[in-house]
């Protein structure tokens, strides 16, 4: 592993009591910074906050309501000098013209309205401080789409647009907003797709193989260090060769 410099830094993590968000969390303390999880599973974040050990707190926050958000960021300390927007559904795998309504508007809070929530709370923190690092989980399938999951794959387009929009405002700040596109990863999120959508991801990753939420994790704690400081509004792609732009 190699070693990133995070000492002294305080992250805030949504989604963070599993999957990529834990996975995250893990990088984070192994490079010297102190993590926030916010997540609305109270179980979940008591087992992480357990396994992950000292310099972590944890905070139970519905990122789909802005005022569970306010409630969260007065519970949190006051410095935050990294956000990760990691939380996440899928939403069914079935074609648009069958789409349940509810599950759609429900994609489209979690996924892109709880980002919005999430920074529009925390930037001003960062602002105060003239410097913080975003980044965004989008998807490749923000980029591609991919059928039979068009409510995620919209909502990752959104998220691509969000984070390009906010870079730009705050590019002459201390703060650097970007996301990360990853493929198909390894966690309990495939438990929310079908056999066959799963297969279909699989099908289009030149390398063979899903991702890894380590693998992840690696690229986003460098996005979130001072190294990361010509790079804002960007997009990195962690697709395994899928990515075609």
């Amino acid at each position: 592993m190699n070693q990133l410099d995070m000492k002294g830094r305080h992250a805030v993590i949504t989604g963070g009591a599993a999957g990529l968000g834990f996975a995250i969390a893990q990088r984070m303390l192994a490079s010297g910074a102190t993590v926030t999880l916010w997540d609305r599973d109270d179980v979940a974040l008591a087992g992480a906050a357990k396994a992950l050990g000292a310099g972590v707190q944890t905070v139970q926050v519905d990122v789909t309501r802005h005022d569970s958000v306010v409630q969260a960021v007065a519970q949190t300390a006051l410095k935050v000098d990294a956000l990760v927007n990691s939380a996440g559904i899928t939403g069914p795998n079935t074609p648009l013209v069958n789409y349940p309504v509810d599950a759609w508007n429900q994609v489209m809070q979690v996924n892109i309205n709880g980002i919005f929530h999430c920074c529009r709370e925390i930037v001003p923190l960062m602002q105060q401080a003239d410097y913080g690092r975003i980044v965004n989980i989008a998807s490749v399938a923000g980029k591609d789409g991919n059928p039979n999951a068009s409510a995620y794959s919209t909502s990752k387009a959104a998220v691509i647009g969000l984070t390009k929009s906010l870079g730009k405002e705050l590019a002459s700040t201390g703060i650097r907003v970007n996301c990360v596109t990853p493929a198909a990863v390894k966690t309990a999120i495939f438990d929310q797709m079908t056999p066959e959508h799963i297969q279909f991801m699989l099908s289009k990753i030149p390398m063979g193989r899903f991702g890894m939420p380590e693998e992840i994790a690696a690229m986003v704690a460098w996005l979130c260090t001072e190294d990361c400081s010509f790079s804002t509004g960007a997009v990195f792609d962690l697709s395994g060769g899928r990515a075609t732009y």
